[in-house]
């Protein structure tokens, strides 16, 4: 319990810090705000768009319509703003820490090294997208004729913190890859370009090519579940057949948080001092 405690006295720290930063250039942070939330506004009128000439997307008999979909939409985004607020800013820099040579000062300190370089800094402007993801959700809830129980409910937090579980997992296994590499400036386009398959239903990807593709990114890299697991708690009925996929989702984010961490600590154990 008191390292427990000592954690959350520096992770209160970095967040002070990092909010100082921030508020130091109020005109930057506000630009920063306005950009994101920008960038979500076109992402939501794309799909307002594509539902004026579909009623839903997927089949017809489970297929989402509007309002179920910005379901899926504001979980992405409380997602994404979790993961782009306290991982992406740190694990981006991850490879210069080891090309510098920096990263010998953090191996220096008396903390668990991979605590400290995944949360040293906190970008607050992303929390913008988790507030326009709060009103969407509440939008999408209001309007849909499915009311979710109270059990459906409850999970759904729960389900958030796995899917930003599986997608630090991923981030911070890609950074440690960064070691062997010495350097990978390309370890964001990646992350992007890979976890872009999260952002759709399931029910799309069917088919000689669909079909294998929901397969491997359900079960061996498993990001379609960070978004529609949580998101068919609230949006649709629970069918007997998709608890044990939910199920899995949970065996799912204790496997990747644990891969991460031994890959994490093999890379460190790789790790040439700058002084060596």
């Amino acid at each position: 319990m008191r390292g427990l405690t000592r954690y959350l006295r520096v992770l209160a720290v970095f967040g002070r810090n990092s909010l100082v930063r921030a508020t130091t250039f109020r005109a930057n942070f506000l630009i920063e705000c306005v950009t994101s939330l920008a960038w979500v506004l076109m992402n939501l009128g794309f799909y307002v768009l594509i539902f004026r000439y579909t009623p839903s997307i997927g089949s017809e008999e489970n297929g989402w319509t509007i309002y179920p979909y910005f379901v899926l939409l504001a979980t992405m985004q409380f997602v994404s703003s979790l993961v782009e607020t306290f991982f992406m800013p740190n694990t981006e820099e991850f490879s210069e820490l080891v090309r510098t040579g920096d990263l010998d000062f953090a191996l220096l300190k008396p903390i668990d090294t991979q605590f400290l370089v995944s949360l040293a800094k906190f970008e607050f402007s992303s929390l913008s997208n988790f507030v326009f993801a709060g009103c969407l959700l509440t939008y999408a809830l209001v309007k849909m004729d499915y009311r979710p129980g109270l059990g459906e409910v409850l999970l759904y937090p729960l389900y958030l913190g796995c899917g930003v579980a599986i997608f630090y997992s991923l981030m911070i296994a890609l950074a440690a890859v960064t070691v062997w590499l010495g350097r990978n400036q390309s370890i964001y386009d990646f992350w992007f370009y890979i976890t872009n398959f999260s952002r759709f239903p399931l029910e799309i990807y069917t088919g000689p090519l669909g079909f294998p593709l929901q397969l491997f990114f359900s079960f061996v890299i498993p990001i379609l579940l960070v978004v529609n697991v949580p998101a068919r708690l609230l949006a649709k009925p629970m069918h007997s057949a998709e608890w044990p996929l939910a199920r899995f989702a949970l065996a799912a984010t204790v496997c990747s948080l644990l891969a991460s961490r031994w890959l994490f600590r093999r890379a460190l154990e790789s790790y040439r001092s700058a002084s060596s």
